[in-house]
């Protein structure tokens, strides 16, 4: 038996999806933002428009002052039920959630935002191996399915009340774990979190900002705009946040190892991975050379980069 507050609008897409759905409650935690205007109060702390989210999710960064990321959220609108006003969740990495509560408080002095996280909630990945295209639905009260805002490969997002049954709310859906989940972004070259991420440290164009939709030019100001935009507009690029396989897997401690041609010149620094996948900050220039990571007293590891098919071409301009 279905749950009441599924939406009758969703189901037919329910019955039909036969997919892997991740409980990322070991990694990914709620924030609620209640008050009277929380658009608002993202719209000058995000790299998104977030005036522009109405149903279903929005993906963004906030910014340190320098123009470097903090933290990779993601924005879900949530009507009340009595059709009053829309909430904001808030997306983040779990570990994370007291820095990010603690940031927005700072320019929380008279926007009266109730800031909150929501251990009653949960967030669920839904990755179809063959995705049909997005279907829009309305927002359901205790219920919100929607596209990954970052692209097509992320499938969807589902939050769903703590403890829910995810195949009483979809019928034939197969159960995965974090570590496939985690496999999966980095075989596709999705960074998620302060691993992937790291706060004060990580540039949002060169961790592919525009490509994942994370990003609005035409907004007003915000925190960090100032370098994001000159970056943008002048089109200067050098290193990007690509997938990687590594000829053998790496400790947790070998994140930021630097990476070598085989001449020995610097080429880029791993930033996170399980087992043989990660993501590695590369020099555009030698992404197609024969690249390698040297562990301190360690056998010589290969690493391949490589470019992933949804980016968009060259002619594109983005």
């Amino acid at each position: 038996m279905r749950p009441r507050f599924l939406s009758p609008l969703l189901r037919p897409w329910c019955r039909r999806l036969s997919t892997a759905c991740f409980p990322l409650a070991e990694l990914r935690g709620l924030l609620r933002l209640r008050g009277p205007n929380p658009r608002s109060f993202v719209q000058g702390l995000v790299t998104n428009d977030a005036e522009q989210l109405k149903d279903g999710a929005m993906y963004a960064h906030l910014l340190n002052v320098q123009g470097r990321s903090l933290y990779d959220v993601l924005l879900y609108s949530v009507p009340e039920p009595q059709g009053g006003s829309h909430d904001l969740l808030l997306e983040c990495d779990i570990t994370a959630m007291n820095a990010i509560q603690q940031h927005l408080q700072v320019y929380n002095f008279r926007k009266k935002i109730e800031l909150r996280p929501c251990p009653e909630l949960s967030i669920w990945a839904v990755i179809q191996e063959k995705p049909d295209p997005p279907v829009v639905t309305p927002t359901p009260p205790a219920l919100l399915c929607a596209p990954d805002p970052r692209g097509p490969v992320m499938g969807y997002r589902l939050v769903a009340q703590t403890g829910q049954d995810i195949r009483e709310i979809l019928s034939g859906a197969k159960l995965g774990n974090v570590r496939d989940y985690s496999r999966h972004r980095y075989q596709h070259g999705i960074p998620e979190g302060v691993k992937d991420l790291p706060p004060g440290e990580a540039l949002p164009l060169e961790s592919n900002l525009v490509y994942m939709n994370g990003v609005s030019f035409s907004k007003g100001c915000y925190i960090g705009q100032e370098l994001t935009a000159r970056t943008h507009h002048t089109g200067i690029i050098r290193k990007r946040l690509v997938p990687v396989r590594l000829s053998s897997s790496l400790s947790a401690d070998c994140a930021g190892m630097e990476i070598t041609t085989a001449s020995g010149k610097s080429a880029g620094k791993f930033r996170a991975g399980v087992e043989e996948l990660g993501l590695a900050l590369l020099r555009l220039a030698h992404m197609k050379e024969e690249l390698r990571i040297t562990p301190g007293g360690g056998a010589v590891i290969s690493v391949e980069a490589s470019v992933p098919g949804w980016w968009p071409s060259p002619g594109d301009g983005v």
